[in-house]
């Protein structure tokens, strides 16, 4: 029995580990690109700004 709930917990991690670990790379990817974009705003409003 006890074999058998670890055999359990190997493949939810395998199954749920890489999506949520591809998930993570992505928020933090795109993370830096919404700074980058809020940079570009802020930029352009001082611009605009009369």
């Amino acid at each position: 029995m006890d074999a058998m709930q670890v055999k359990d917990w190997i493949d939810i991690i395998t199954n749920v580990g890489f999506p949520i670990m591809l998930t993570l790379y992505l928020l933090i990817r795109f993370e830096k690109k919404i700074e980058g974009l809020s940079d570009m705003v802020e930029r352009l409003k001082d611009i605009i700004r009369p």
